[in-house]
């Protein structure tokens, strides 16, 4: 088990690659915080982690505010008594539409899950990891803020602030032993597929997506978890820094 004594902290944990990334740390050996806007989803993943043998806590929050990530720090170490990752999983998108069209309300949400979350995430955990003497975080972004798509120019950007964050993170905190990391998944199957897509997820549209993925086929959960996973361990001790494309060759 690669991940054996350490705790971990999902964002977004409660479906999609969040889930998976939670799934995987627990059957590593990880303790697993669950967080999710949706409180129901995050106890389904946990009640699943448990019966699988793992050990895992749901906790309800919203990534855009500080007092939820207090809680979310709090109930971590209440329940654990230590923390040693932090996945930045939780984000959402406007739909794909014109830029024009796209309204303010939609702009400042996408910023504020994508971005401000992350700078929350920084704000109370990076005081924690220098007492502790080191930390990790990832932060999951996306291929949009490497080789972006058309109608969506804000999620785009978003997902380009949390890679040039997550560099600048590194830099920053390394000779604090904090590690900084970013995976960028191509589309994925997700509750947000059809908003990436402007249009019902039907077959004939999908196949016009996976048209650009040359290996065939949109991503998987167990794709991004395997990554994360990777980052995460102590295999990685000497990769900060780093955004690594989990897309199926898309950025070539």
């Amino acid at each position: 088990m690669r991940l054996t004594g350490k705790t971990a902290i999902v964002t977004g944990g409660g479906s999609g690659f969040g889930e998976g990334i939670a799934k995987t740390y627990a059957r590593e050996g990880a303790n697993v915080v669950v967080n999710d806007l949706n409180g129901a989803a995050a106890e389904r993943v946990t009640s699943e982690i448990a019966l699988a043998g793992g050990k895992a806590i749901a906790v309800q929050g919203d990534v855009t505010q500080s007092d939820d990530w207090q809680r979310l720090r709090e109930a971590a170490l209440e329940d654990f008594g230590s923390v040693q990752i932090v996945v930045n999983n939780a984000g959402t998108t406007h739909r794909n539409k014109p830029v024009l069209h796209v309204t303010e309300a939609e702009f400042d949400r996408v910023y504020a899950v994508n971005v401000k979350s992350i700078y929350w995430s920084v704000q109370h955990f990076v005081p924690y990891f220098r007492e502790a003497g080191s930390g990790v975080f990832i932060n999951v972004a996306s291929t949009a803020g490497v080789r972006p798509r058309p109608g969506l120019v804000w999620y785009n950007g978003s997902k380009g602030a949390v890679i040039i964050a997550s560099k600048a993170l590194a830099a920053e905190l390394g000779p604090d032993r904090i590690r900084v990391n970013c995976v960028n998944p191509v589309m994925g199957a997700t509750g947000l597929l059809t908003e990436f897509m402007g249009a019902e997820d039907t077959p004939e549209n999908r196949a016009r997506f996976i048209a650009g993925i040359p290996l065939g086929r949109l991503s998987t959960p167990e794709d991004i978890a395997n990554a994360c996973l990777y980052l995460a361990s102590d295999e990685a001790a000497f990769i900060t820094g780093v955004c690594l494309e989990v897309d199926g060759g898309r950025c070539v």
